[in-house]
């Protein structure tokens, strides 16, 4: 599967192993988790491929707190009870997001998907 990166900043951070170490406060275990998830999304075929990996607990998100997440999904970046995850957004062969995004219609046809961020869940 193709990753697009929102932004070049999201780009380093999920491709350096020294930025995204840097960017967990020195937690190796968190930058190694993370890199494996890029390197599953990578040699995914489909978004399927990733939704149905349960410890990846792929999941829709909602709008919240003034967010615009509509259309968007997240896995963890290690683990349910970790606040750690990845914003992802799939995305057509046109490299534009599915509007409305039914992911059990698309699921098996998604081969591009945008990351948007890494972020804490509780913040």
């Amino acid at each position: 599967m193709e990753l697009v990166y929102k932004t070049e900043k999201v780009r380093k951070l999920c491709e350096s192993k020294r930025a995204v170490t840097k960017f967990f406060g020195g937690k190796e275990i968190l930058a190694v988790s993370l890199q494996a998830r890029i390197n599953a999304m990578q040699n995914a075929i489909t978004i399927k491929d990733i939704i149905v990996q349960k410890p990846f607990h792929f999941h829709q998100l909602k709008n919240k707190n003034g967010k615009d997440l509509e259309d968007f999904f997240a896995i963890d970046v290690k683990s349910r009870s970790d606040p750690w995850r990845i914003i992802l957004r799939p995305l057509n062969s046109d490299k534009e997001p599915f509007v409305p995004c039914h992911i059990d219609e698309i699921a098996e046809s998604v081969e591009i998907v945008e990351i948007r961020e890494v972020s804490n869940h509780y913040e």
